[in-house]
């Protein structure tokens, strides 16, 4: 009660559009040297407290006019327009007066401003608000919740109820979860080891297994995938047995299954060569077809079926940064021989 008491005192007499228009008037005030050098030379040159301007001069042509309009009367129309042009730049001529007089008349607004600016950024940090609307917003909801207090309204009791509707809602919830996972659990596991197949992990035997834990932001399953590498060991979590070879295809097939729109992959090819690097290439370029994929690697058998190369180097200097740029057709097959181990390794090899 003491917050919300302290809420709306912190917030009293705030407007909707107040601090959009202190910060206005604040810059206009921190501004109000060169307001007034502007407004005076308009007034200047419209109507000087001595000699003429152009209020005076258009009152002289069209007083010239008026007096001979009556011998020719085709320029009665021009005097006519004289006339009002006059009126308005009088009328123009007092509005930047009163604007001009305005600039002195508070010396001390400036202060004020910034301290009010103060107030409602201090209100903003102290009831933790992102923005000023939302802070009028918790105040009004405040005001409702004190006014409610008075009235004879048991906070506890509407807490207790809120909090019952919370925890049957996610029980509902949490029960839902379990039984989606359930019920896709197989044809994941299916899904999985048939991708470990094609990127040579052995018979790719995958599972997932469900437990029960309590309850959390992610429901009540403890999930555990499980993998047996080799004919006739025992299934066992891939977190324990796999190595960082067999971790990053794992991870691979599991992407494949379940991943996104995007993916990134930090060395996939920890712990691979050879066909099998061919093959989780491939697994690579098969989700660049659906998905946008970038794989940071080391190996060129699957740096060269990407579509695009980009070169990533480190620049000695005061800092250290790092570069890095599209390459070219012509530099990607000089970056692959370079990966494969240079010309004269090639050469060897040929």
């Amino acid at each position: 009660m003491a917050e919300l008491r302290a809420l709306v005192e912190d917030t009293e007499g705030l407007a909707p559009d107040a601090e959009d228009a202190l910060r206005g008037e604040r810059e206009r005030l921190r501004h109000v040297h060169e307001l007034a050098l502007a407004a005076n030379e308009a007034v200047q040159a419209l109507a000087p407290e001595e000699g003429e301007g152009a209020v005076g001069l258009v009152g002289r042509a069209e007083r010239g006019l008026a007096a001979v309009a009556a011998i020719a009367p085709e320029l009665e129309r021009a005097a006519g327009e004289l006339r009002d042009a006059e009126l308005r730049l009088g009328e123009t001529a007092l509005e930047v007066r009163r604007f001009l007089d305005s600039l002195q008349a508070e010396p001390g607004r400036l202060d004020q401003v910034e301290a009010e600016l103060d107030r409602i950024s201090e209100a903003k940090r102290r009831f933790r608000c992102e923005s000023y609307g939302e802070l009028l917003a918790r105040a009004e909801d405040a005001r409702g919740e004190l006014a409610a207090l008075e009235d004879g309204a048991n906070p506890l009791a509407a807490a207790t109820a809120a909090l019952a509707k919370a925890e049957k809602r996610a029980q509902t919830l949490t029960k839902r979860l379990t039984a989606n996972r359930r019920e896709a659990s197989g044809s994941f596991a299916q899904a999985v080891a048939s991708e470990l197949r094609g990127i040579g992990l052995g018979e790719g035997e995958f599972r997932v297994e469900l437990s029960e834990r309590e309850p959390g932001a992610t429901g009540a399953d403890e999930v555990a995938f499980l993998i047996r590498p080799n004919a006739g060991s025992s299934f066992a979590p891939v977190a324990q047995t796999a190595s960082g070879g067999e971790l990053s295809r794992i991870a691979l097939a599991i992407a494949a299954v379940g991943g996104g729109e995007t993916m990134v992959f930090d060395e996939i090819d920890a712990g691979i060569g050879g066909q099998t690097a061919h093959a989780v290439g491939e697994t690579l370029r098969r989700l660049g077809e659906r998905a946008q994929v970038i794989t940071i690697t080391h190996l060129p058998q699957i740096a060269s079926v990407a579509e695009r190369h980009f070169s990533v180097e480190k620049i000695p200097g005061d800092p250290t940064h790092t570069r890095i740029e599209q390459l070219a057709e012509d530099r990607r097959q000089e970056e692959l021989r370079r990966m494969l181990g240079g010309q004269e390794f090639l050469q060897t090899v040929r």
